[in-house]
């Protein structure tokens, strides 16, 4: 079942079979480098090399025990490419982040854990916020934490609603008003909880999601 996974570990300790597994993720590499710098990448830019240079650390690095290749390779390019983007002045994320909200998120200690957060930065940031505003928005009572579940767990139900929410970079309060029997002033003062935790559960971010288990866990 994780034949690519398995592949990248064996991969890590023979430099033909690295060689090899290089070549044949060249459009993963590609198109990652791409989403990150978000324009298209050739392969005679400092990107396509950047990118390259970071699969190969990743393969090398790579821990099978600790879940899928792919999104751990991805997070180490993009790791590698925002660098490289800051040293250019191209790029200046608030990354500051030591702690995330009890009960929601987790200390800043771990790599690829840190990886994550990293990549979610500029996501969480085209809403309008960051990482330090989260602890104010995140609910604490169990109570509100398990409204602020349903209506992620609505949002990520809903293929339309989360298109949207992608598009305008809006919370639907209204529409979420209507269908499920929450105060408006609830969502209003959660709304960057909502959106972090519908954008970590619906994107490739296996360890921050581990710590929002109890959205699922209201289904």
């Amino acid at each position: 079942m994780r034949e690519i996974d398995t592949k990248a570990t064996i991969a890590a300790n023979d430099a033909t079979l690295l060689s090899d597994f290089i070549a044949e993720h060249d459009l993963f590499i590609i198109r990652t480098a791409c989403k990150v710098a978000k324009r298209y990448i050739t392969k005679a830019e400092d990107e396509y090399s950047i990118a390259l240079i970071a699969f190969s650390e990743a393969v090398r690095k790579y821990d099978y025990s600790k879940g899928s290749f792919y999104s751990y390779a991805e997070l180490v390019i993009r790791s590698s490419l925002i660098d490289y983007f800051r040293g250019q002045g191209k790029y200046s994320p608030e990354i500051n982040v030591e702690w995330v909200q009890e009960n929601a998120f987790v200390e800043y200690n771990d790599n690829q854990l840190a990886l994550e957060i990293e990549a979610l930065t500029p996501i969480l940031q085209e809403y309008g916020f960051s990482w330090m505003d989260l602890p104010e928005a995140s609910p604490k009572a169990e109570k509100t934490k398990s409204f602020c579940a349903q209506v992620v767990q609505y949002l990520l139900d809903s293929p339309i609603l989360l298109e949207e929410l992608k598009r305008s970079k809006q919370l639907p309060i209204k529409i979420i008003e209507k269908k499920i029997d929450l105060p408006r002033k609830l969502l209003d003062h959660h709304r960057k909880y909502i959106i972090a935790a519908v954008e970590i559960l619906e994107g490739d971010y296996p360890y921050l999601a581990d710590y929002l288990r109890f959205v699922k866990e209201k289904e």
